[in-house]
């Protein structure tokens, strides 16, 4: 199945979106085929207002809370998006733009930012 995936600041989990319906939350997910989208619109919004909305997010198939990312973990870089920083989601380390990887992890550990796994078949 076909979702979306972003953070939610008030549940403090992620949302999982299916054909515009909120559908779960969840503290992980496994994206496959995974795209990092960011609406330019909506993060001019936030530039403009000053507060954030729902504007950049994770496309692509559902796997779910699985381990299959596992086979990828040596191959995985750290994914980040701050809309005032960034127009994009970019690597981390580099700030290089991400648009697409094999996989995605998501996961909120308690008492630290939501983190994002980029894993691609080399």
């Amino acid at each position: 199945m076909r979702v979306e995936v972003y953070y939610n600041l008030h549940k403090n989990v992620f949302s999982v979106r299916h054909k515009g319906r909120v559908i779960q939350h969840t503290k992980m997910a496994v994206i496959k085929d995974a795209e990092y989208v960011v609406r330019p619109a909506g993060r001019a919004k936030v530039l403009r207002e000053g507060k954030k909305n729902v504007h950049a997010f994770v496309r692509g198939e559902w796997l779910g809370v699985t381990m299959a990312w596992l086979p990828y973990h040596d191959k995985g870089k750290r994914v980040t998006y701050n809309p005032y920083k960034y127009s994009t989601f970019v690597e981390a380390l580099t700030d290089e733009p991400i648009h697409a990887s094999d996989l995605a992890v998501l996961w909120k550990e308690p008492n630290v930012k939501p983190k994002i796994g980029a894993y691609t078949h080399e």
